[in-house]
Protein backbone atom coordinates (compact mmCIF):
# COMPACT_ATOMS: atom_id res chain seq x y z
CA UNK A 1 0.00 0.00 0.00
CA UNK A 2 1.03 3.61 -0.50
CA UNK A 3 1.81 6.03 2.32
CA UNK A 4 -1.57 7.78 2.15
CA UNK A 5 -3.49 4.51 2.13
CA UNK A 6 -1.40 3.17 5.03
CA UNK A 7 -2.25 6.29 7.01
CA UNK A 8 -5.97 6.32 6.25
CA UNK A 9 -6.28 2.62 7.15
CA UNK A 10 -5.29 3.54 10.70
CA UNK A 11 -8.56 5.48 10.95
CA UNK A 12 -10.75 2.84 9.29
CA UNK A 13 -12.81 2.01 12.38
CA UNK A 14 -13.41 5.67 13.17
CA UNK A 15 -14.42 6.51 9.59
CA UNK A 16 -16.87 3.58 9.57
CA UNK A 17 -18.32 4.59 12.92
CA UNK A 18 -18.98 8.19 11.85
CA UNK A 19 -20.64 7.22 8.56
CA UNK A 20 -24.05 6.99 10.21
CA UNK A 21 -23.60 10.44 11.79
CA UNK A 22 -22.67 11.94 8.42
CA UNK A 23 -25.80 10.36 6.95
CA UNK A 24 -27.88 12.23 9.55
CA UNK A 25 -25.97 15.51 9.19
CA UNK A 26 -26.14 15.27 5.37
CA UNK A 27 -22.46 16.20 5.17
CA UNK A 28 -19.16 14.66 6.18
CA UNK A 29 -18.50 14.88 9.88
CA UNK A 30 -15.74 17.30 10.78
CA UNK A 31 -13.68 14.39 12.08
CA UNK A 32 -13.87 12.41 8.86
CA UNK A 33 -12.99 15.49 6.81
CA UNK A 34 -10.01 16.05 9.11
CA UNK A 35 -8.89 12.45 8.67
CA UNK A 36 -8.83 12.91 4.89
CA UNK A 37 -6.82 16.11 5.29
CA UNK A 38 -4.37 14.68 7.78
CA UNK A 39 -3.71 11.63 5.60
CA UNK A 40 -3.09 13.79 2.52
CA UNK A 41 -5.82 12.14 0.43
CA UNK A 42 -6.83 15.35 -1.37
CA UNK A 43 -3.18 16.20 -2.10
CA UNK A 44 -2.47 12.95 -3.95
CA UNK A 45 -2.82 14.50 -7.43
CA UNK A 46 -1.58 17.95 -6.38
CA UNK A 47 1.75 19.32 -7.72
CA UNK A 48 4.75 18.95 -5.44
CA UNK A 49 5.63 22.63 -5.56
CA UNK A 50 2.38 23.35 -3.70
CA UNK A 51 2.72 20.59 -1.12
CA UNK A 52 1.22 17.84 -3.25
CA UNK A 53 2.29 14.23 -3.63
CA UNK A 54 1.93 13.71 -7.40
CA UNK A 55 0.87 10.10 -6.91
CA UNK A 56 0.21 7.56 -9.65
CA UNK A 57 -3.54 7.62 -10.50
CA UNK A 58 -3.73 3.92 -9.61
CA UNK A 59 -2.59 4.71 -6.06
CA UNK A 60 -5.23 7.45 -5.88
CA UNK A 61 -7.93 5.04 -7.13
CA UNK A 62 -6.97 2.29 -4.69
CA UNK A 63 -7.02 4.77 -1.81
CA UNK A 64 -10.47 6.06 -2.79
CA UNK A 65 -11.77 2.49 -3.08
CA UNK A 66 -10.51 1.68 0.40
CA UNK A 67 -12.18 4.76 1.88
CA UNK A 68 -15.43 4.03 0.02
CA UNK A 69 -15.45 0.56 1.59
CA UNK A 70 -15.25 2.21 5.02
CA UNK A 71 -17.97 4.79 4.37
CA UNK A 72 -19.53 5.57 1.01
CA UNK A 73 -19.91 9.31 1.50
CA UNK A 74 -16.34 9.78 2.71
CA UNK A 75 -15.04 7.81 -0.25
CA UNK A 76 -17.19 9.82 -2.65
CA UNK A 77 -15.88 13.16 -1.36
CA UNK A 78 -12.32 11.83 -1.50
CA UNK A 79 -12.80 10.79 -5.12
CA UNK A 80 -14.54 13.94 -6.33
CA UNK A 81 -12.66 16.63 -4.41
CA UNK A 82 -9.40 14.72 -4.85
CA UNK A 83 -9.45 15.25 -8.63
CA UNK A 84 -9.69 19.05 -8.49
CA UNK A 85 -6.03 19.70 -7.58
CA UNK A 86 -5.05 17.86 -10.77
CA UNK A 87 -6.95 20.38 -12.88
CA UNK A 88 -5.91 23.43 -10.85
CA UNK A 89 -2.39 22.65 -12.07
CA UNK A 90 -3.46 23.94 -15.51
CA UNK A 91 -4.64 27.33 -14.25
CA UNK A 92 -2.52 30.45 -14.08
CA UNK A 93 0.16 30.16 -11.39
CA UNK A 94 -1.34 33.22 -9.71
CA UNK A 95 -4.58 31.31 -9.12
CA UNK A 96 -2.66 28.37 -7.67
CA UNK A 97 -0.84 30.74 -5.32
CA UNK A 98 -4.13 32.25 -4.18
CA UNK A 99 -5.56 28.84 -3.29
CA UNK A 100 -2.54 26.88 -2.07
CA UNK A 101 0.00 29.58 -1.22
CA UNK A 102 -0.85 29.73 2.49
CA UNK A 103 -2.65 26.41 2.85
CA UNK A 104 -1.72 23.41 0.68
CA UNK A 105 -4.66 21.56 2.25
CA UNK A 106 -7.24 23.98 0.82
CA UNK A 107 -10.10 22.02 -0.78
CA UNK A 108 -12.14 22.93 -3.85
CA UNK A 109 -15.67 21.74 -4.57
CA UNK A 110 -17.33 21.60 -8.01
CA UNK A 111 -19.45 20.89 -10.28
CA UNK A 112 -18.24 21.24 -13.85
CA UNK A 113 -21.71 21.50 -15.39
CA UNK A 114 -22.08 25.02 -16.88
CA UNK A 115 -25.08 26.04 -14.78
CA UNK A 116 -24.24 29.75 -14.70
CA UNK A 117 -23.31 32.52 -17.12
CA UNK A 118 -20.12 34.63 -17.08
CA UNK A 119 -20.39 38.03 -18.79
CA UNK A 120 -17.07 39.49 -20.02
CA UNK A 121 -15.99 42.79 -18.41
CA UNK A 122 -12.65 44.56 -18.12
CA UNK A 123 -10.17 42.23 -16.48
CA UNK A 124 -12.47 39.22 -16.23
CA UNK A 125 -16.12 38.26 -15.94
CA UNK A 126 -19.25 38.85 -13.87
CA UNK A 127 -20.73 35.50 -12.87
CA UNK A 128 -24.28 34.59 -11.90
CA UNK A 129 -26.04 31.28 -11.44
CA UNK A 130 -27.01 28.37 -9.26
CA UNK A 131 -25.03 25.12 -9.21
CA UNK A 132 -26.18 21.75 -7.86
CA UNK A 133 -24.43 18.64 -6.54
CA UNK A 134 -21.41 20.32 -4.95
CA UNK A 135 -20.02 17.31 -3.05
CA UNK A 136 -18.14 18.08 0.15
CA UNK A 137 -18.85 21.77 -0.25
CA UNK A 138 -19.18 22.49 3.49
CA UNK A 139 -15.52 21.57 3.94
CA UNK A 140 -14.21 23.49 0.93
CA UNK A 141 -12.90 27.05 0.78
CA UNK A 142 -13.16 27.39 -3.01
CA UNK A 143 -15.17 26.03 -5.91
CA UNK A 144 -14.05 25.05 -9.41
CA UNK A 145 -17.16 25.24 -11.59
CA UNK A 146 -18.36 25.27 -15.16
CA UNK A 147 -19.85 28.42 -16.67
CA UNK A 148 -21.08 29.41 -20.09
CA UNK A 149 -19.60 32.64 -21.43
CA UNK A 150 -22.36 35.13 -22.14
CA UNK A 151 -22.67 37.75 -24.84
CA UNK A 152 -23.23 41.46 -24.23
CA UNK A 153 -26.94 40.81 -23.64
CA UNK A 154 -26.32 38.08 -21.12
CA UNK A 155 -27.24 35.21 -23.42
CA UNK A 156 -25.32 31.96 -23.19
CA UNK A 157 -22.82 31.16 -25.94
CA UNK A 158 -21.27 27.79 -26.76
CA UNK A 159 -18.00 28.66 -25.08
CA UNK A 160 -17.58 26.93 -21.71
CA UNK A 161 -15.05 27.86 -19.04
CA UNK A 162 -14.00 26.43 -15.71
CA UNK A 163 -13.79 29.21 -13.14
CA UNK A 164 -12.53 29.53 -9.55
CA UNK A 165 -14.38 31.30 -6.76
CA UNK A 166 -13.47 31.75 -3.08
CA UNK A 167 -16.01 30.90 -0.38
CA UNK A 168 -16.80 34.58 0.12
CA UNK A 169 -18.24 34.82 -3.41
CA UNK A 170 -21.00 32.22 -3.14
CA UNK A 171 -23.75 31.16 -0.76
CA UNK A 172 -24.44 27.51 0.05
CA UNK A 173 -28.11 26.50 0.17
CA UNK A 174 -28.06 24.36 3.30
CA UNK A 175 -31.58 23.02 2.65
CA UNK A 176 -30.91 21.76 -0.86
CA UNK A 177 -29.55 18.27 -0.09
CA UNK A 178 -32.01 15.69 1.26
CA UNK A 179 -31.70 12.52 -0.76
CA UNK A 180 -31.97 8.76 -0.37
CA UNK A 181 -28.27 7.92 -0.65
CA UNK A 182 -24.82 9.51 -0.41
CA UNK A 183 -26.43 11.82 2.12
CA UNK A 184 -23.16 12.30 3.96
CA UNK A 185 -21.53 13.85 0.88
CA UNK A 186 -23.41 17.11 1.51
CA UNK A 187 -23.69 17.66 -2.24
CA UNK A 188 -25.58 20.92 -1.85
CA UNK A 189 -26.52 23.75 -4.19
CA UNK A 190 -24.79 27.10 -4.06
CA UNK A 191 -25.69 30.47 -5.53
CA UNK A 192 -23.45 33.09 -7.12
CA UNK A 193 -24.69 36.68 -7.51
CA UNK A 194 -22.69 39.24 -9.49
CA UNK A 195 -19.30 37.84 -8.50
CA UNK A 196 -16.27 39.26 -10.29
CA UNK A 197 -13.97 36.52 -11.60
CA UNK A 198 -10.55 37.83 -12.69
CA UNK A 199 -9.27 36.35 -15.93
CA UNK A 200 -6.46 34.43 -14.24
CA UNK A 201 -9.07 32.35 -12.40
CA UNK A 202 -10.61 31.09 -15.64
CA UNK A 203 -9.67 28.30 -18.03
CA UNK A 204 -11.36 27.24 -21.26
CA UNK A 205 -12.97 23.85 -20.67
CA UNK A 206 -11.81 22.61 -24.08
CA UNK A 207 -8.18 23.00 -23.04
CA UNK A 208 -8.68 20.53 -20.21
CA UNK A 209 -11.05 18.10 -21.86
CA UNK A 210 -8.99 17.89 -25.05
CA UNK A 211 -6.00 16.71 -23.05
CA UNK A 212 -3.97 19.86 -23.75
CA UNK A 213 -3.94 21.23 -20.22
CA UNK A 214 -0.32 20.19 -19.72
CA UNK A 215 0.76 22.03 -22.88
CA UNK A 216 -1.18 25.13 -21.84
CA UNK A 217 0.48 25.10 -18.42
CA UNK A 218 3.94 24.05 -19.60
CA UNK A 219 3.95 20.83 -17.54
CA UNK A 220 5.81 17.70 -18.57
CA UNK A 221 5.02 15.26 -15.74
CA UNK A 222 3.28 12.05 -16.79
CA UNK A 223 0.50 12.69 -14.26
CA UNK A 224 -0.57 15.94 -15.90
CA UNK A 225 -0.33 14.54 -19.43
CA UNK A 226 -2.88 11.91 -18.43
CA UNK A 227 -6.25 12.19 -20.28
CA UNK A 228 -8.96 14.13 -18.44
CA UNK A 229 -11.47 11.39 -19.28
CA UNK A 230 -9.17 8.93 -17.51
CA UNK A 231 -8.81 11.03 -14.35
CA UNK A 232 -12.15 12.67 -13.57
CA UNK A 233 -14.33 9.53 -13.93
CA UNK A 234 -11.71 7.54 -12.04
CA UNK A 235 -12.32 9.27 -8.72
CA UNK A 236 -16.08 8.81 -8.91
CA UNK A 237 -16.15 5.20 -10.08
CA UNK A 238 -13.39 4.18 -7.65
CA UNK A 239 -15.53 5.39 -4.76
CA UNK A 240 -18.52 3.46 -6.14
CA UNK A 241 -16.51 0.24 -6.42
CA UNK A 242 -15.31 0.82 -2.85
CA UNK A 243 -18.94 1.18 -1.77
CA UNK A 244 -19.71 -2.16 -3.42
CA UNK A 245 -16.77 -3.75 -1.61
CA UNK A 246 -18.05 -2.29 1.66
CA UNK A 247 -21.53 -3.70 1.06
CA UNK A 248 -20.09 -7.14 0.32
CA UNK A 249 -17.95 -7.04 3.47
CA UNK A 250 -21.01 -6.17 5.59
CA UNK A 251 -22.94 -9.00 3.98
CA UNK A 252 -20.18 -11.55 4.56
CA UNK A 253 -19.85 -10.58 8.21
CA UNK A 254 -23.60 -10.96 8.76
CA UNK A 255 -23.89 -14.34 7.04
CA UNK A 256 -21.24 -16.22 9.01
CA UNK A 257 -23.58 -17.02 11.89
CA UNK A 258 -26.91 -16.62 10.11
CA UNK A 259 -29.43 -19.45 9.98
CA UNK A 260 -32.21 -19.15 7.39
CA UNK A 261 -35.90 -19.61 8.30
CA UNK A 262 -35.59 -23.13 6.86
CA UNK A 263 -33.19 -23.95 9.68
CA UNK A 264 -30.26 -24.34 7.30
CA UNK A 265 -27.13 -22.34 8.14
CA UNK A 266 -26.18 -20.04 5.29
CA UNK A 267 -22.76 -21.64 5.19
CA UNK A 268 -24.48 -24.88 4.13
CA UNK A 269 -26.73 -23.36 1.44
CA UNK A 270 -25.07 -23.91 -1.96
CA UNK A 271 -27.38 -21.48 -3.74
CA UNK A 272 -26.52 -18.56 -1.46
CA UNK A 273 -22.85 -19.51 -1.57
CA UNK A 274 -22.99 -19.42 -5.35
CA UNK A 275 -24.55 -15.93 -5.24
CA UNK A 276 -21.84 -14.75 -2.85
CA UNK A 277 -19.08 -16.11 -5.06
CA UNK A 278 -20.62 -14.61 -8.18
CA UNK A 279 -21.07 -11.18 -6.58
CA UNK A 280 -17.53 -11.18 -5.22
CA UNK A 281 -16.16 -12.07 -8.64
CA UNK A 282 -18.15 -9.29 -10.33
CA UNK A 283 -17.05 -6.62 -7.86
CA UNK A 284 -13.44 -7.72 -8.17
CA UNK A 285 -13.72 -7.68 -11.98
CA UNK A 286 -14.96 -4.10 -11.76
CA UNK A 287 -11.97 -3.16 -9.65
CA UNK A 288 -9.43 -4.90 -11.84
CA UNK A 289 -10.81 -3.53 -15.10
CA UNK A 290 -10.52 0.14 -14.23
CA UNK A 291 -7.11 -0.28 -12.62
CA UNK A 292 -5.86 -2.07 -15.75
CA UNK A 293 -7.04 0.88 -17.84
CA UNK A 294 -5.21 3.31 -15.57
CA UNK A 295 -1.99 1.31 -15.78
CA UNK A 296 -2.17 0.99 -19.57
CA UNK A 297 -2.88 4.68 -20.11
CA UNK A 298 -0.07 5.60 -17.73
CA UNK A 299 2.43 3.39 -19.53
CA UNK A 300 1.57 4.92 -22.90
CA UNK A 301 1.64 8.46 -21.55
CA UNK A 302 4.98 7.88 -19.82
CA UNK A 303 6.45 6.70 -23.12
CA UNK A 304 5.29 9.89 -24.82
CA UNK A 305 2.62 8.07 -26.82
CA UNK A 306 -0.84 9.55 -27.34
CA UNK A 307 -3.85 7.76 -25.88
CA UNK A 308 -6.14 7.77 -28.91
CA UNK A 309 -9.81 8.72 -28.97
CA UNK A 310 -10.71 5.08 -29.58
CA UNK A 311 -8.69 3.97 -26.55
CA UNK A 312 -10.25 6.70 -24.41
CA UNK A 313 -13.74 5.71 -25.56
CA UNK A 314 -13.10 2.07 -24.71
CA UNK A 315 -11.62 3.15 -21.39
CA UNK A 316 -14.76 5.09 -20.57
CA UNK A 317 -16.87 2.09 -21.62
CA UNK A 318 -14.85 -0.07 -19.24
CA UNK A 319 -15.29 2.46 -16.44
CA UNK A 320 -19.07 2.78 -16.92
CA UNK A 321 -19.46 -1.00 -17.18
CA UNK A 322 -17.47 -1.45 -13.98
CA UNK A 323 -19.86 0.81 -12.09
CA UNK A 324 -22.99 -0.98 -13.30
CA UNK A 325 -21.49 -4.43 -12.76
CA UNK A 326 -20.52 -3.63 -9.18
CA UNK A 327 -23.94 -2.24 -8.25
CA UNK A 328 -25.76 -5.20 -9.81
CA UNK A 329 -23.60 -7.47 -7.65
CA UNK A 330 -24.56 -5.47 -4.56
CA UNK A 331 -28.22 -6.01 -5.45
CA UNK A 332 -27.69 -9.78 -5.66
CA UNK A 333 -26.31 -10.06 -2.14
CA UNK A 334 -28.68 -7.45 -0.69
CA UNK A 335 -31.66 -9.46 -1.92
CA UNK A 336 -30.31 -12.46 -0.01
CA UNK A 337 -29.32 -10.62 3.14
CA UNK A 338 -32.48 -11.36 5.12
CA UNK A 339 -34.79 -9.02 6.97
CA UNK A 340 -32.27 -8.33 9.71
CA UNK A 341 -30.00 -6.51 7.30
CA UNK A 342 -32.73 -3.95 6.64
CA UNK A 343 -32.40 -2.38 10.08
CA UNK A 344 -31.10 1.17 9.91
CA UNK A 345 -28.69 0.36 12.73
CA UNK A 346 -26.68 -1.80 10.32
CA UNK A 347 -24.51 -0.15 7.65
CA UNK A 348 -25.39 -2.48 4.77
CA UNK A 349 -28.55 -0.58 3.89
CA UNK A 350 -26.51 2.64 3.72
CA UNK A 351 -24.00 1.07 1.34
CA UNK A 352 -26.90 -0.14 -0.81
CA UNK A 353 -28.46 3.35 -0.90
CA UNK A 354 -25.12 5.01 -1.58
CA UNK A 355 -24.34 2.61 -4.42
CA UNK A 356 -27.59 3.32 -6.24
CA UNK A 357 -27.32 7.08 -5.89
CA UNK A 358 -23.69 6.96 -7.02
CA UNK A 359 -24.75 5.10 -10.15
CA UNK A 360 -26.99 8.01 -11.16
CA UNK A 361 -24.03 10.37 -11.66
CA UNK A 362 -23.75 11.59 -15.25
CA UNK A 363 -20.32 9.97 -15.54
CA UNK A 364 -22.04 6.56 -15.31
CA UNK A 365 -24.62 7.06 -18.07
CA UNK A 366 -23.82 4.36 -20.66
CA UNK A 367 -25.75 5.50 -23.74
CA UNK A 368 -23.46 7.80 -25.70
CA UNK A 369 -20.29 6.21 -24.27
CA UNK A 370 -21.21 2.73 -25.44
CA UNK A 371 -22.39 4.03 -28.80
CA UNK A 372 -19.23 6.08 -29.35
CA UNK A 373 -16.89 3.25 -28.44
CA UNK A 374 -18.68 0.84 -30.79
CA UNK A 375 -18.82 3.35 -33.64
CA UNK A 376 -15.12 4.12 -33.28
CA UNK A 377 -14.19 0.44 -33.33
CA UNK A 378 -16.24 0.06 -36.52
CA UNK A 379 -14.24 2.83 -38.17
CA UNK A 380 -16.74 5.63 -37.65
CA UNK A 381 -16.15 9.10 -36.22
CA UNK A 382 -18.44 10.14 -33.35
CA UNK A 383 -19.51 13.78 -33.48
CA UNK A 384 -20.89 16.41 -31.13
CA UNK A 385 -22.23 15.17 -27.81
CA UNK A 386 -20.94 11.68 -28.58
CA UNK A 387 -17.40 12.95 -28.07
CA UNK A 388 -18.20 14.62 -24.76
CA UNK A 389 -16.24 13.45 -21.72
CA UNK A 390 -14.13 11.12 -23.89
Amino acid sequence: MGQVLDTIMQFADEIRAEGAEGDKLMRLTDNNAKRLRDAGVIRMLQPKEFGGLECHPREFAETVMAIGAMDGATGWVAGVVGVHPWELTFFDTKAQEEIWGENPDMWMASPYAPMGVAIPVDGGYILNGRWSFSSGTDHCGWVMIGAAVGDADGNRTNRIMHVLLPRSDYEIDQDSWNVVGLRGTGSKDFVVKDAFVPAHRTLDADIVMSGNGWRHAGRDETLYKFPFSGIFPLGITSSLIGIAEGALACYMAAQKERVAVTGIPIMQDPYVLYAIGDAAAEINASRVSILETVDRFWDKTEKGQEVSFEERAIGRRTQVSAAWRAVRAVDEVFARAGGGAMHLKFPMQRFWRDAHVGLTHAIHVPGSIFASSALTELGGEPQGVHRAMI
